[in-house]
């Protein structure tokens, strides 16, 4: 014990006379590990807290606020009550300790056991004892932190003050200048608002002592460690002024005056404090100052050349129009929002009708953001202003002007129809008329004003019971007219739009008149139906037209139903030999069918219908074509053509990517077995001239190798859960395909068969022994001459399948991929294939495809590898340095910009050398990876300058035009950054 209280004196001895500052934490940690206790600590600081010297006692405070700080949860309620006692005393010494009794006070502060009553003795000790705004910085932050926490901890016994407690407050506070305790302050007077401490008469004072601040300018310092921003400040100094109805008396004139001065950031401020403030006044704060309020508002609209001002005005208009909405009204109270519509309406209306449409657009903005407010609101704006657009249609004969007033009049629309949701829709009163104005709009010669109308329309019959089914029926005709006959293709994208959005809710009328007719385009095409002879399109455009437009409306059931056997039926057409089609119709309707099913991934119902109609159909179809005899039709089927088959495997791949469980199992079982097996039972024509043998290398099968690749869609694209029957079976079938005498098509297809499974088998020895074995054939195969690009391609397939899932080997597949850089025969090819390793693959081994992807596999990739393709770069001579260039340019491409700025110095040497690169895919890749360092960090390029400006300007002179107009963009960038 002895030993431990002359430990404790030599310590406090050392930190008193100022020779050790980190004596106080020992003597803290001590407290903490039951060497001392508190009252150890304050008997020996005895003698100095009662020393003459300000100095030495103001040390003695400032070693015993340090350990309270450190060890305040050790208190006892006994104890804090005797410090409390302590500290309230040394308020009134000298100023020198102040900083450190506030240091000890924060820290009982924070004690759960400080006794009753003791919180508002501590403040009203500050309050009468010190004059915070004489202290320094962090002191007055000290301060702050006290009033915070006994503000979270005793609220009921600081309203207990009352009035006094805000006063004090305002004593604190006033003349405050340091951001980062305005932020503090900020939110304990918000806290005071918002919890409900009393203001008693100092309301005023409150709001003064706040407001000065108002509107904030702020610019932070150069690299400020606080972060503190003038968003920060704007926002904390928002949330007091706007937190009461009792500053409105207020704070409205001085929002009115700072939106009447000429500056934009106090326009904006003010602008967007008032919308703020509408969220909790009412029409009893507001009375006074709408006048005022809208004439401000009004001018920043009409005058104004800022957008920003101009949003931030129109927002603060709505916001008024919802207040004043919401007011509740007595019996013998104003209706504010009626008397201040009808001022919009008086200052408003007569611009809608001046000849020379100056003020048309700010007024009807102004119209629209008050009619925004509410359904009351939009009801009392439309209903006068409907009338008079509709009038001002008919008197105008010019297609500008006309557009004009139907995209104002579309505004008004679209107000109706969110309100009318909510409320009874108040457009009835107008149809007839809307109708005609719509009607007359998308028949006119103007295809601009066909696209205005035609959103028009879409909004009047997107309202329930707007529209009667003979008018929804007019609405389809023309959009059916658009799409068909209009030659400009942006009124046809849109009419195609339209009628996507519309079939959700009108279903029966596109299934009744739209269908029927672009059945009959696609069957006779555009010669041999009644169009207007002016626009005539081509075969192959109306087609293309007709094609979306059956996609864009499979949007509900019973139009998916009637749309897919459409679109089957043309592919059909193309397996009969009717009608002469090319692959790149049969391409376009693969893309209508991939496009419908995506949309029926949102219906379990639609998809699986479209799952159970569009596959089997499509195999059927294609497995006919494979296995026709190639003596009876030697040439090759449109439908086995490698485009086509590239085109239906998303189709396969979006069909099967959210289906349930139950039907994926089936289908599964069912498209194994015919691959496997050759069973074509579940096909829809399943007569076949010869048998279905995919996997067969060794004779005339070369066609039906081919449809592995909707093997590849369908087994790929299935979610993990679904379990592939003879898995192992198809993946030695899938190995000895990739590595077969086939077609690069057919090889490839395979090869990411194989990968898209492997990446998602679970890990275990079944997993092992067909990587093994792959890995054992992939090795022969880079022996034999004959199939090393296949053994390549196999190769660079399953390295990327197991990179994305972390397996181990992927690693030694990845070495192997490195060493056949320096390959005379492959380096080329593995070069480029460092591509597809880190870049998103399109078909499988993606999200979509529910692969196996691990978090930042490319920064791990970059990670393990980059270093090894720099010692092959240098370790390497003669033709082979440019293929690790452009491996490496491909991984660096690949990485996210905040990763691979901070690695970029250290290879900029190598990169430097890139440019000098005969290859152009190295070239560009390059430049794109020196941009951002160029834009972001030019100051690492500086010792490199005079090699970047030379190479830069060699390829300046370059024949490739992309890549000129990148090096010229360096150029004057570098000059930019120089100067």
């Amino acid at each position: 014990m002895a030993e431990a209280q002359s430990e404790l004196w030599g310590l406090v001895e050392e930190f008193v006379t100022g020779q050790q500052e980190s004596k106080s934490s020992e003597v803290a940690a001590g407290v903490k590990n039951g060497v001392f206790t508190v009252l150890q600590v304050v008997e020996t600081l005895g003698s100095c807290l009662a020393n003459p010297e300000p100095r030495t006692r103001g040390k003695g405070v400032q070693l015993l606020s340090g350990v309270l700080l450190e060890c305040c949860s050790r208190l006892s309620e006994k104890e804090v009550g005797v410090l409390v006692v302590f500290y309230e005393n040394r308020l009134k010494d000298h100023h020198l300790i102040t900083p450190h009794v506030l240091q000890g006070l924060m820290a009982l502060s924070m004690c759960e056991v400080l006794p009753q009553g003791l919180a508002v003795s501590v403040l009203k000790s500050i309050f009468q004892e010190v004059h915070v705004q004489s202290l320094m910085q962090i002191d007055r932050h000290t301060v702050y932190m006290i009033i915070t926490n006994f503000m979270k901890t005793r609220e009921e016994e600081l309203k207990g003050l009352g009035a006094d407690f805000t006063y004090g407050f305002i004593q604190v506070m006033d003349g405050e200048k340091d951001p980062r305790n305005l932020l503090v302050a900020f939110g304990i007077v918000e806290d005071i608002i918002r919890k409900n401490y009393s203001l008693g008469p100092f309301v005023e004072e409150l709001f003064e002592v706040t407001s000065c601040y108002f509107p904030i300018d702020f610019t932070p310092p150069p690299n400020d460690p606080h972060g503190i921003t003038r968003e920060h400040l704007i926002l904390g100094l928002r949330a007091v002024l706007a937190s009461t109805p009792r500053f409105a008396e207020f704070l409205l004139p001085l929002l009115i005056e700072k939106m009447d001065s000429d500056v934009q950031s106090a326009k904006v401020d003010s602008l967007q404090t008032l919308s703020a403030c509408c969220t909790v006044y009412g029409q009893k704060e507001l009375k006074e100052f709408l006048a005022s309020l809208w004439s401000s508002v009004r001018r920043e609209v009409f005058q104004t050349a800022s957008e920003k001002i101009e949003a931030e005005g129109l927002a603060s208009l709505q916001a008024l129009s919802a207040c004043l909405s919401c007011s509740v009204l007595g019996p013998d109270d104003e209706d504010l929002l009626d008397v201040f519509l009808n001022n919009i309406l008086k200052d408003c209306k007569h611009h809608l009708c001046e000849p020379d449409m100056k003020l048309v657009w700010p007024s009807a903005k102004l119209l629209q953001a008050a009619a925004a407010g509410s359904s009351r609101a939009c009801w009392k704006v439309t209903s006068n202003v409907l009338p008079l657009l509709l009038e001002q249609y008919n008197q105008h004969v010019q297609s500008s002007h006309r557009r004009t007033i139907l995209e104002m009049t579309l505004g008004f629309l679209k107000l109706q129809c969110k309100w009318s949701v909510e409320e009874e829709n108040g457009l009835s009163g107008f149809k007839d008329a809307l109708c005609s104005m719509v009607f007359s709009a998308v028949t006119d010669p103007s295809a601009q004003l066909h696209l205005v109308a035609v959103k028009s329309m879409t909004v009047l019959a997107m309202q329930q019971g707007v529209l009667s089914s003979s008018e929804t029926d007019l609405v389809v005709d023309h959009l059916t007219r658009l799409i068909l006959q209009e030659a400009d293709s942006h009124s046809c994208t849109a009419a195609v739009e339209a009628s996507g959005a519309l079939a959700k809710i009108h279903p029966s009328a596109f299934i009744s008149s739209m269908l029927p007719q672009l059945c009959t385009c696609l069957q006779t095409g555009p010669n041999d139906i009644n169009l207007n002879e002016r626009r005539v399109l081509h075969d192959h455009s109306l087609r293309q037209r007709c094609l979306e437009a059956l996609a864009a409306v499979s949007t509900h059931h019973s139009i998916v139903k009637e749309t897919i056997p459409i679109l089957l039926n043309n592919i059909k057409q193309t397996q009969k030999g009717q009608g002469q089609f090319c692959s790149s119709d049969v391409v376009s309707v693969c893309k209508s069918l991939q496009h419908v099913a995506v949309q029926c991934q949102l219906d379990a119902k639609s998809l699986h219908f479209y799952h159970q109609t569009v596959l089997p159909c499509l195999l059927s179809l294609t497995v006919q074509a494979a296995t026709q005899d190639t003596g009876t039709y030697p040439c090759i089927n449109v439908l086995l053509e490698e485009d086509v088959l590239s085109a239906m495997v998303p189709v396969f791949s979006a069909a099967c990517t959210h289906i349930k469980s139950e039907l994926a199992s089936t289908s599964a079982s069912q498209i194994v077995r015919l691959f496997l097996d050759g069973d074509v039972t579940f096909l829809n024509e399943n007569n076949l001239t010869f048998k279905f043998q995919p996997f067969q290398v060794n004779g005339p099968t070369e066609q039906q190798n081919r449809l592995v690749a909707l093997l590849m869609a369908f087994v790929c694209s299935l979610p993990k859960n679904v379990e592939i029957p003879h898995l192992s079976r198809l993946l030695h079938h899938l190995l000895s395909l990739s590595l077969s005498g086939c077609s690069p098509f057919s090889y490839s297809s395979a090869s990411k068969c194989f990968a898209g499974l492997i990446n998602k088998c679970p890990q275990g020895e079944d997993l092992d022994d067909i990587l093994q074995s792959a890995a054992q054939k992939i090795e022969v195969g880079l022996a034999d001459e004959h199939i090393r690009t296949q053994a390549i391609t196999l190769l660079v397939w399953v390295t990327k399948a197991l990179l994305l899932r972390y397996h181990p080997l992927n690693g030694q597949l990845t070495d192997k991929m490195i060493g056949l850089l320096s390959d005379q025969q492959l380096g080329h090819s593995v070069a480029n294939m460092f591509s597809i390793l880190v870049s998103d693959s399109v078909d499988i081994l993606n999200k979509a495809c529910h692969a196996d992807i691990r978090i930042m596999f490319r920064q791990r990739f970059f990670t393990e590898n980059v270093p090894k393709l720099v010692q092959g770069f240098n370790s390497v001579i003669g033709d082979h340095k440019p293929n690790y260039l452009k491996a490496l340019s491909h991984v660096l491409n690949a990485l996210p910009k905040q990763v691979l700025m901070p690695e970029l110095p250290s290879l900029l040497s190598l990169l430097l050398e890139a440019l000098s690169c005969t290859d152009q895919v190295v070239q560009l890749s390059t430049l794109t990876c020196l941009e951002p360092l160029l834009l972001e960090a030019p100051e690492t390029l500086k010792v490199h300058i005079d090699s970047l400006i030379t190479k830069l300007l060699c390829l300046t002179s370059s024949t490739t035009m992309v890549r000129r107009s990148k090096s010229n963009v360096f150029v004057s960038q570098r000059g930019k950054n120089s100067h």
